[in-house]
């Protein structure tokens, strides 16, 4: 067995740092985070180069004294922290006492400090965790520190830095969650010499996220409110019609700190579960008050992470506060309309959707036997076959009839390539609860989920390597609100993202205009289908492991959507490829047909 040594001290801050700061953003976290429990009113941040070569935080809060200022950057030292007794009722953001001393081990730092009513201020600089000056130094009441070249030491860390744009997109995504914790302090954040944000301080909910989020969400927002004993909620939920492609604007603030919680996105909703499309996801910001002994927020080295003692009353909290919300808004739309007089028969503004499931005619239950074009019998191929590729192609470009009525029909295979398809006779019979193609086949009944085939072949096709989507120019651009960082990783992959079928452009810091879309995605799903992206593209560049997901997001939002109607030409299609075997699975393995046999149908009928 090797002897076992004790870790030299600089080895060991270097692994102690490593646990605490992964990149820019982390630092910001951690000094704005000191700054708000030193009293401050007023906190402004300035990073460059995304926070790789400066980052300068500056407070007005309660200072450092002269002889604490060197004592702040050892490990463990801390001003929050008394015994073991105050770890069960926290009630600041840090009390660690690891946050500066992680940060000056794997940077150059200075820090110019003077205390509330002293004469003067001291200054500090640390090279490594090293220091190097400490001197009187004149300041006015408050801290600014100043932290250059981040992992100059640790190239192996540096080089898993992303580009500037993405520790960008991640510094300003803490930034919004840290201000909006707390609207009682003005905060400013500026990149690269331009202010990104800054908020009033005045205490208001409402003015915090307008400035913030901007005057669409803040205008979306619903007031939500429930409260008990143990726990209050207040703060704003979106409308349901507000609802996004993913959770980047669910904020959730627990006795101000800005924490993830499933817990608290399961109750959130749960609420919605009956007013949104699968898929979407509610905003929300809101503010939990709770007694400090009732949660653990020592249980993530970054703190974004708690535990709650009774976490059913924590939900049924939140739970309540966004379904009172809800409830109450469409309370007032349902007065509104006793006030309308219209008849069924004047002109009325109807949303496209409800356009379709009135005008639009469901295919009836039972069809009669049609032989589908060009398929051949068993009896008529060769056992050796060679494969053919496929492409998709959209209904009417093959010269051939469209008798479909459902928009989802828009792309099939066409009929000519069905003949490439080597299946005996079968019947299609017709369609299930708009889900299941229920095909008769060889004595028995077959049951195909259409979903999960058309996801499939698209699945294939995206991996096919000859694949072309088929990219469709839109006149108006549809703009994607995807948060900071999103939209930073988006437009560092936006060349992948070409090849996908999209084109998008920066439309803000945190937003983009998407000009381009593949063909076979509904224009609704445009936000979904990117944030999913941004979801696997957010760990690294797209590699070989990361595509098979990739292609699974697309191919989900492309496929036929369950619970609505197809026609007949569009399920022989379907079946078409499912009964020639060449589809057994969707791309996430779950089976896209199974059969039922007649000597089962029999037993059931009691015929055996």
């Amino acid at each position: 067995m090797p002897k076992i040594l004790e870790l030299q001290q600089h080895l060991a801050d270097l692994i102690a740092a490593g646990e605490v700061v992964q990149r820019p953003s982390s630092v910001v976290k951690e000094l704005v985070e000191n700054s708000i429990d030193a009293g401050a009113g007023v906190i402004t941040i300035e990073i460059s180069s995304g926070g790789m070569t400066y980052i300068r935080v500056t407070d007005d809060g309660c200072g450092i004294g002269a002889d604490d200022a060197k004592t702040a950057f050892l490990r463990h030292a801390t001003s929050k922290l008394r015994d073991a007794d105050g770890l069960a009722a926290i009630g600041t953001l840090g009390f660690r006492g690891e946050a500066l001393a992680a940060i000056a081990a794997v940077s150059r730092v200075e820090m110019l400090t003077r205390e509330h009513g002293a004469d003067e201020g001291v200054s500090l600089t640390l090279e490594g965790g090293v220091v190097t000056d400490l001197s009187p130094g004149g300041s006015p009441e408050g801290t600014t520190i100043i932290v250059r070249d981040l992992f100059f030491n640790t190239p192996a860390r540096h080089k898993f830095m992303k580009s500037d744009r993405a520790e960008s997109g991640s510094v300003a995504s803490v930034v919004l969650s840290l201000a909006l914790s707390r609207p009682d302090i003005s905060f400013r954040f500026i990149k690269d010499g331009k202010t990104q944000y800054h908020t009033p301080g005045d205490s208001r909910i409402d003015s915090c996220v307008y400035n913030l989020l901007g005057r669409e969400f803040e205008a979306g927002f619903l007031d939500a409110e429930s409260s008990d004993e143990v726990i209050s909620v207040e703060g704003f939920v979106g409308t349901p019609s507000a609802a996004r492609g993913n959770r980047s604007y669910q904020f959730f603030f627990v006795n101000g700190r800005a924490i993830r919680s499933i817990l608290l996105q399961s109750a959130l909703e749960q609420a919605y579960k009956n007013s949104i499309l699968t898929g979407r996801f509610p905003s929300c910001v809101l503010y939990l008050t709770i007694k400090p002994s009732d949660v653990d927020v020592n249980v993530h080295p970054a703190k974004t992470e708690v535990k709650f003692v009774s976490e059913k009353q924590v939900f049924d909290s939140v739970y309540y506060a966004a379904l009172g919300a809800l409830e109450k808004a469409q309370g007032v739309v349902q007065s509104a309309s006793l006030f309308d007089n219209s008849d069924d028969n004047s002109f009325k503004v109807m949303h496209v959707e409800d356009f379709r499931k009135v005008h639009v005619a469901e295919p009836s239950n039972v069809y009669k036997s049609q032989a589908v074009p060009g398929l051949r019998t068993a009896g008529e191929l060769s056992a050796n076959a060679p494969a053919q590729k496929h492409t998709l192609k959209p209904v009417g470009s093959a010269g051939h009839d469209v008798t479909d009525s459902s928009e989802d029909a828009r792309y099939i295979f066409s009929a000519d390539s069905l003949t490439d398809f080597h299946v005996s006779p079968f019947r299609v019979i017709g369609e299930a609860l708009n889900v299941y193609i229920i095909v008769e086949y060889e004595g028995s009944v077959w049951f195909i989920d259409k979903h999960a085939a058309h996801e499939r072949i698209h699945f294939d096709a995206l991996k096919s390597g000859d694949y072309e989507p088929m990219s469709e120019s839109l006149i108006i651009p549809v703009v994607c609100r995807l948060g900071h960082e999103s939209t930073a990783i988006l437009l560092d992959n936006s060349s992948f993202i070409e090849e996908l079928g999209f084109t998008v452009e920066s439309f803000g810091e945190d937003s983009v205009a998407v000009r381009h879309i593949p063909s076979d995605i509904d224009i609704s799903d445009t936000e979904a289908v990117l944030s999913d992206l941004c979801l696997q593209l957010s760990s690294s560049s797209p590699e070989a492991n990361q595509l098979d997901s990739i292609y699974k997001a697309i191919a989900c939002k492309a496929a036929i959507k369950a619970g609505r109607a197809s026609g007949m030409r569009e399920l022989e299609a379907l079946a078409a490829r499912v009964m020639s075997g060449e589809l057994s699975h969707c791309p996430h393995g779950r089976p896209v047909a199974f059969e039922m046999t007649k000597s089962t149908l029999d037993k059931g009928f009691g015929r055996i």
